[in-house]
């Protein structure tokens, strides 16, 4: 056996207050005189028409359109009252475009903005998938690909990466973001930051960023989208807004806020988030965009009695640019006449939009995105689908794997591949596909079937369909069908089958913007398929596709092996096929906890101890718990297997005792047991034992990948400084306190050795 050693260091002061001038996006002397000059040409309707925001409604290549809005929109793109485009696709309508708004009095160009989230053109894992990878150079590398396409297609800025901290796996929108960790979410938040910017806005190869949605837009009331969020300061601050901060810190050129009240009051209208912490404590200097009519939204808040006091509160607040609300161009000019706004705000929202077109390289070449030799070049490019499918590999998480059923053989024998989602070529696409084609992807039975060996033969049944209705980004699925006819044919490939290989989950449009639940279960007649294929074949692997955390008590029950795919985008069938034949050993981990009934949601591992968690004495129900069900999730959060298997051993740390300038290290030795090459995550946590703000029962606070041969022992290592251990406390104010921590290392939230040691 050899023993290595591999140091980390964590990374510290995500969450602390900073200064003006800190790390973020920035800007030089030079960039401000050119602002200052161009400022001091520009009426008043042509600063306010700096910061609205239209999406196209027109053929931008075609004729101009003659009447309505579209013809409204294009005459005041030419008269310089449009400041950005979204929905603009494609080199020759960008281009198109601009050349519109270079047609202006002053020619400023526009900055033409689309949602790409997980991939333009070649799609990559969702958000949530990838987090489960928890390798942040596999997250910059696919927002390095994502950007590649889209500025070639002559796209300026993304509004991603979504970067809330999502609890409750009754949201449509947590495919999106990064899970319910915000340590974990501050380290993918700053790398996809890093990926879709690069190291220079300029580079024709570069988009511009936009975090969201600030803030706490994840933990709407019942994990109903669009609702209310109550939460203190306190959690605003220690679970909330780490992943915004590690976005400014990394960059970020762009911010957009969030639907949700905050307290009572609405994000875009929160003079708190956008003043105070953003633009105040944070120093940031970029702009902060709304979401879509959220500014209008404001009044259907009870909030503003109508649009025009929406624009005054909205402005005043430190909201830069109106999406779709019309509130900016309709009434913001009227309101500095008429003295309810000072212009002095409209100049600073002015000023960051224009700070932001100046770091792109728009004024010195509004063209310079929208070339169609360098789209036709750089979209689907094949080096971008071999980074979709290695990232997709990375994303897959192990859940369960009893008997070592998996890997599979290549000369199994008979492979039925059955399910709803085994030949669906368009789910892993999934919601938010960019440019993405429909039914583009590669099916799991398409890579079963390009990987299988000459000694299997693979058959597909249906089984059930799974949804009904209109596949659509804007319309509901129906789940209740009650179309039995397949599950005979279903279950007799299955008899005759060798292994099963049984797809099951969520459709691509299941989760996403407008797609909360009630039940996070098995649509339609999944589980019946389930059920009868378990009964005639115990070599039953589920491979799961979906959005979010489903419940899957039932198929860890009846299935062996449980594979978590997500929705894993262009090369989603041969990424699962490496993994089940084993060319790639598996590596993810759970982002996010996954629960054993609904009734447990929201669920997440940092919780906060209670004065009742542990059971009464005698046995009486005294305590915090359910009476149906065990408190604890199905697969808890940093929960994943391999193909091999790893012990833990020795934990050390470096004293009993750290002062607060000191800095403690935290060993562990860690052995690959098995027989396969295998990578681990290793986690560490701490707990905070008594503190003057309750503090959870233990924190994520860094992690490792470490890559092992079988036999092979290392060293892994890490350093905890009171940067750390600090928190927003009931005081208002940053501070780590002196007294008692526990320290866990594992593989999982659970699975952990303990150390203990004082801070003084």
């Amino acid at each position: 056996m050899s023993t290595t050693r591999v140091f980390t260091s964590l990374a510290a002061c995500l969450h602390l207050a900073s200064v003006a001038g800190a790390a973020g996006f920035s800007t030089d002397a030079a960039t401000e005189r050119r602002i200052d000059e161009l400022l001091a040409k520009m009426t008043l309707e042509e600063k306010v028409g700096q910061l609205n925001q239209y999406s196209s409604v027109f053929d931008l290549t075609g004729p101009p359109p003659s009447d309505g809005r579209a013809a409204q929109i294009y005459d005041q793109i030419r008269q310089g009252l449009v400041g950005s485009m979204l929905n603009v696709n494609g080199a020759e309508a960008t281009r198109r475009a601009q050349e519109l708004a270079m047609e202006s009095r002053l020619g400023i160009p526009l900055i033409i903005g689309y949602d790409v989230i997980h991939g333009y053109k070649t799609i990559f894992p969702i958000p949530l998938g990838e987090a489960a990878s928890w390798d942040p150079e596999a997250a910059e590398r696919s927002a390095r690909v994502a950007a590649v396409e889209a500025a070639a297609s002559g796209i300026h800025w993304t509004f991603a990466p979504m970067v809330d901290v999502a609890r409750d796996a009754r949201w449509g929108r947590i495919m999106e973001g990064a899970g319910e960790d915000p340590y974990l979410g501050a380290q993918m938040a700053a790398a996809r930051v890093r990926g879709f910017q690069g190291s220079d806005l300029a580079a024709v190869d570069t988009i511009a960023a936009c975090a969201k949605h600030y803030a706490a837009y994840g933990f709407a009331e019942a994990g109903r989208d669009y609702n209310t969020v109550d939460i203190s300061e306190q959690t605003l601050r220690n679970v909330v807004l780490p992943p915004f901060r590690a976005a400014v810190d990394a960059g970020v050129a762009t911010l957009m806020n969030s639907f949700n009240e905050l307290g009572g009051i609405p994000a875009t209208g929160s003079h708190l988030l956008q003043r105070t912490i953003l633009k105040g404590e944070w120093g940031f200097q970029g702009f902060v965009v709304s979401d879509w009519g959220s500014i209008g939204e404001m009044v259907a808040h009870g909030y503003t009695p109508d649009l025009a006091a929406a624009a005054e509160v909205a402005l005043e607040a430190g909201s830069d640019m109106d999406m779709e609300s019309r509130a900016y161009v309709d009434h913001l000019a009227s309101l500095v006449e008429s003295g309810a706004v000072e212009v002095t705000h409209v100049d600073e929202a002015v000023r960051r939009v224009l700070r932001v077109k100046f770091a792109l390289g728009l004024f010195d070449d509004p063209y310079r995105y929208s070339d169609t030799s360098r789209e036709k070049e750089m979209v689907l490019h094949a080096s971008h689908l071999e980074a979709a499918r290695d990232v997709a590999r990375r994303s897959i998480v192990l859940l369960q794997n009893d008997g070592g059923l998996l890997p599979l053989a290549r000369d199994a024998g008979t492979i039925a591949v059955i399910g709803p989602l085994a030949a669906d070529k368009d789910s892993p696409i999934a919601g938010w596909r960019g440019q993405g084609e429909a039914s583009s992807a590669v099916s799991l039975l398409e890579g079963i079937q390009a990987a299988a060996g000459d000694g299997a033969v693979v058959v597909h049944e249906l089984g059930v369909p799974l949804a009904t209705g209109e596949r659509s980004f804007v319309r509901e699925l129906t789940f209740e069908t009650q179309d039995r006819s397949g599950i005979a044919a279903a279950v007799a490939a299955a008899r005759d089958a060798d292994v099963v290989v049984l797809a099951i989950g969520e459709e691509g449009f299941q989760t996403g913007e407008g797609r909360s639940q009630v039940d996070v279960g098995l649509k339609g007649l999944q589980l019946e398929l389930l059920r009868a294929v378990a009964e005639v074949n115990a070599n039953l692997v589920a491979v799961v596709m979906s959005g979010r955390p489903l419940v899957l008590t039932e198929v860890a029950e009846r299935a062996p092996a449980i594979l978590e795919a997500w929705h894993l985008g262009s090369q989603a069938g041969h990424a699962i096929a490496d993994v089940l034949f084993g060319d790639y050993n598996p590596s993810g981990k759970l982002p996010v906890s996954f629960p054993r009934h609904v009734g447990q949601e929201p669920l997440y591992y940092n919780h906060k101890p209670t004065g009742r968690g542990e059971p009464a004495f005698g046995g009486m129900v005294f305590w915090s718990h359910y009476t149906d069900a065990p408190n604890t999730p199905l697969f808890p959060f940093g929960h994943g297997l391999s193909y091999t298997t790893f012990e833990y051993s020795n934990l050390r740390l470096g004293a009993g005792e750290m002062a607060m300038r000191d800095t403690l290290t935290v060993e562990v030795t860690l052995t690959n047991s098995g027989g396969r090459p295998g990578t681990e995550i290793v986690q560490l946590y701490v707990r905070d034992r008594f503190a003057s703000y309750t503090r959870p029962v233990k924190e994520l606070k860094g992690f490792r990948k470490v890559t092992l041969d079988p036999g092979e022992s290392r060293v892994v290592s890490f350093a905890l400084g009171s940067d750390d251990l600090a928190f927003y406390g009931a005081d208002g104010g940053w501070s780590a306190e002196p007294g008692a921590f526990e320290v866990f290392v594992g593989g999982s939230s659970v699975e952990l050795l303990k150390g203990e040691f004082t801070l003084r």
